[in-house]
């Protein structure tokens, strides 16, 4: 089998928490492995993500380069292709950078390559197995990898939940020197800060987050209500915002907020990997939602199969009771 290659996705010198996922999903694919990290980037910032992946990886490849400040995937594919081995089994997290690096760096490896994976069932020989969602999470595909020659896989963030805390003692390798000059077409302009909204959803502890299940604008006020009495804040899914139900900072999801909250309640939200790529800290989930194939269960600590427009307000009389 193919040494297992990690890269990992960092910001403010705090990696991601996509890094401790993927050590199970490496895992998955080999009991026997311990994959390697790989982090680029440049300063202070570089180091401390290095330093604080060695009690999770036995190696990590550390690649440092001013032209790497900013993630940019276009120069980040020619440094894998420069330090990886030819027949690397590499994990990107499904987030919207993996999603911009992974298939043309596969294209470049000569390896295989798998989108968006939530599970693995294992290895026969050469030949991985893997599941993936089709049709917004409604079929589950069985999909067959030969990883002969490597692969690149993407797998969707808290989809493995991390191992228990095993201390792997790890060593940082610099790696920086086997990259040659860095160029490419595209280039950094700057970052653009998403407005403040009323309520900063990033730093609430508790969240009821609604979906398109909830119809028309006017049921919003059912899942208020239900934070009210949790002492809890209202988020939403994209298509809540883009039907102006809510105003855009009260979005969770890649093209939205970030959240790390303690409790999340999916209300009426299916689960797609844009939406959950928006919530870290593995948060104690529960979803809501009629349709008892949506991809939300998948992730969900507690599901509850019943329309959220009639389940919410009865939760909602019981806590008040309480």
């Amino acid at each position: 089998m193919a040494g297992i290659f990690v890269y990992i996705v960092h910001k403010g010198g705090v990696p991601d928490d996509s890094a401790a996922e993927l050590v199970a999903a490496a895992k998955a694919i080999d009991a026997s492995a311990f994959p390697a990290a790989v982090v680029t980037g440049s300063g202070a910032e570089l180091d401390s993500v290095c330093d604080s992946l060695c009690g999770s990886y036995r190696e990590v490849w550390k690649i440092a380069n001013e032209a790497l400040a900013y993630p940019n995937a276009e120069l980040i594919r020619k440094v894998l292709v420069a330090v990886l081995p030819q027949d690397a089994i590499v994990l990107v997290p499904h987030q919207h950078f993996g999603v911009d690096l992974s298939p043309g760096l596969s294209v470049k490896l000569n390896s295989p390559f798998v989108s968006d994976a939530v599970g693995i069932e294992g290895r026969d020989g050469n030949i991985l197995k893997l599941v993936r969602q089709e049709f917004g999470g409604q079929i589950s595909a069985h999909v067959h990898c030969d990883v002969s020659w490597g692969a690149v896989i993407n797998v969707r963030p808290g989809a493995f939940k991390p191992l228990e805390a095993q201390p792997a003692n790890g060593n940082v390798l610099d790696k920086s020197s086997q990259v040659g000059a860095l160029n490419c077409g595209r280039r950094y302009l700057q970052t653009i800060a998403a407005e403040a909204g009323d309520v900063d959803i990033s730093k609430e502890p508790v969240l009821v987050s609604v979906g398109r299940g909830f119809q028309e604008k006017d049921n919003i006020a059912i899942a208020q209500e239900l934070a009210d009495a949790m002492g809890a804040a209202v988020s939403c899914s994209r298509p809540v915002v883009d039907a102006k139900w809510l105003e855009k900072s009260r979005q969770v999801g890649s093209s939205g907020q970030t959240v790390k909250p303690k409790v999340y309640m999916a209300c009426g939200i299916s689960g797609s990997f844009q939406h959950l790529a928006g919530i870290k800290g593995n948060p104690f989930m529960v979803a809501i939602n009629k349709n008892p194939k949506a991809p939300i269960f998948q992730v969900a600590d507690v599901g509850i199969v019943d329309d959220v427009l009639e389940f919410l307000p009865a939760l909602t009389e019981k806590i008040r009771e309480r």
